[in-house]
């Protein structure tokens, strides 16, 4: 199933998701600059390597470049569909909760949402020298706090039947119900994969992120 828009309307600009979308594309615009090894040095320095950061906690040398990535990877993104895969998503829900808590708290809420993400990826696959980026695990959080705050929120949706294309609407629970299925069958099947120190999908980034986002959610809403 492929979300195209909900109707879900909004009572304020969604300023921070707009800013979170723009600040995307311009650095994927940056690293259509870089020839190959470039890129590799990129992602290597600015994405988040769980080896790299196991190490430098195992052998207490600890500074800014253990942390900056954990932040900065968010913002990077391995390829087209990449980027146009988890922009379609944070722009079709990210507006309704960030009118729902707010542009600051939106903004620590997405950003917590994509560290809990990434810690648990690390945790997961804590010997992998592949570098994670994406904005997949904050992107994550929102599908989380958007199914938990809008359940029944009608989302227009492509579902693929053989051949063919079909359009229908349907409540976010499954929509996104279906969508963290995938990633926990998903994630439980990359177990073995990963802790052998293998790259693809992060699966359990997703996962941390999106129980996060559900977790999360709450409290600040509350304090609003």
């Amino acid at each position: 199933m492929i979300p195209i828009k909900d109707r879900n309307p909004t009572h304020r600009f969604p300023a921070v998701t707009i800013l979170i979308l723009l600040i995307n594309v311009v650095i994927f615009v940056l690293e259509l600059s870089l020839d190959e090894a470039g890129l590799e040095h990129f992602f290597l320095t600015y994405g988040v390597v769980p080896a790299a950061v196991v190490h430098a906690f195992g052998q207490g040398t600890l500074d800014l470049m253990t942390f900056f990535p954990l932040l900065s990877s968010m913002f990077l993104h391995g390829g087209f569909l990449h980027l146009g895969g988890n922009m379609l998503y944070l722009w079709i829900f990210a507006d309704n909760v960030e009118d729902k808590l707010g542009h600051g708290r939106f903004l620590a809420f997405y950003l917590l949402c994509g560290l809990a993400a990434t810690i648990l990826h690390i945790v997961i696959d804590p010997g992998s020298p592949v570098p994670t980026v994406g904005a997949s695990g904050a992107i994550s959080g929102v599908l989380g706090a958007y199914l938990l705050m809008f359940p029944g929120a009608r989302v227009v949706t492509v579902i693929p039947i053989l051949f063919f294309l079909q359009v229908a609407e349907l409540p976010a629970l499954v929509v996104l119900g279906f969508w963290f299925v995938i990633q926990f069958f998903s994630g439980i099947a990359s177990l073995g994969y990963q802790t052998a120190g293998g790259g693809g999908v992060a699966w359990w980034a997703h996962i941390g992120g999106f129980i996060a986002g559900l977790l999360l959610v709450i409290p600040l809403r509350k304090f609003r």
